[in-house]
């Protein structure tokens, strides 16, 4: 399985792959592999038709699961291996649309307190002050503060679709950045691993998140992306414009952007019911 392995990673490296999507393609098929008991590059159409019936219907996975692994194995015939023949006739699964959870201010404030280290409370206060994605903030570095006071901005790294982009940095951000940086004196990564030689694990991030929101006696709804949408939502309720939003959050397409209308509170109470329109009223 390695040299296949090999020729997997080199072709989606080459495609500008996100390092998230690699690894999460290269888990499904490593998991196929394990199944059959035999390298994937053997098999046939039906065996991974009959495989992803298997993940539907007794491993019972979530839509998005069963479409990246779909999507996996798409790539991994017609493209690495070359065999447009094999195809597989499970469509890919219509995913249950639902709002996000959507934190208050008060509960961000609450949450971020509720840290339990200066690290985790500084993580949690970027996450939110700059509307950054996990793998985003995970992989910040020193070098990507500019806090020059004509250019007070943070950079994002490769961030969705491998693309760069700057986002906001504000004073109260960058005081306690640098009150973490005095306590902690991290050299390259900004939020790095125990042993200093990577940037914080994902998982850690979100365990440092689900922590603060259990201490802060939040619902336990959704992870550390949350605190992303609440940053969307929260400036779209102060009266921020549209296409700022966008490019702050890095959305390629408007209409990514525009769900957060829908979510922003300040647009739901300030619209009428038109049951107040009837004349008379109703009695």
């Amino acid at each position: 399985m390695t040299e296949l392995r090999n020729r997997m990673h080199e072709a989606m490296v080459l495609r500008g792959f996100s390092l998230r999507t690699r690894e999460s393609y290269l888990a499904c098929v490593r998991a196929l592999a394990k199944y059959y008991g035999q390298s994937p590059d053997v098999l046939d159409g039906r065996a991974i038709q009959a495989y992803l019936l298997y993940l539907i219907a007794e491993r019972k996975l979530a839509y998005a699961s069963v479409n990246q692994a779909s999507c996996a194995f798409r790539f991994l015939f017609g493209t690495v291996l070359r065999r447009s023949g094999v195809r597989f006739d499970i469509p890919m699964a219509k995913v249950p649309k639902r709002l996000p959870q959507i934190l208050s201010r008060e509960e961000v404030a609450r949450l971020i307190d509720a840290g339990t280290t200066l690290r985790g409370r500084a993580l949690l206060c970027a996450t939110y002050a700059a509307g950054l994605r996990v793998s985003e903030v995970c992989a910040l570095q020193l070098a990507d503060i500019e806090s020059a006071p004509d250019r007070m901005c943070l950079k994002v790294r490769q961030g969705k679709g491998g693309q760069d982009r700057y986002t906001l940095l504000s004073p109260r951000l960058l005081d306690t950045l640098r009150r973490y940086w005095r306590d902690q004196r991290p050299r390259t990564w900004l939020f790095p691993n125990r042993s200093c030689t990577a940037p914080i694990d994902i998982n850690t991030a979100q365990r440092i998140y689900c922590a603060a929101r259990d201490a802060a006696g939040i619902a336990r709804e959704g992870g550390i992306h949350s605190l992303r949408h609440a940053f969307a939502t929260h400036l779209i309720e102060a009266g921020v414009d549209l296409p700022t939003v966008q490019r702050l959050l890095g959305h390629g397409h408007i209409s990514t952007t525009m769900r957060y209308v829908h979510l922003a509170r300040t647009r739901l109470t300030g619209t009428p019911s038109p049951l107040e329109l009837l004349k008379p009223p109703l009695h």
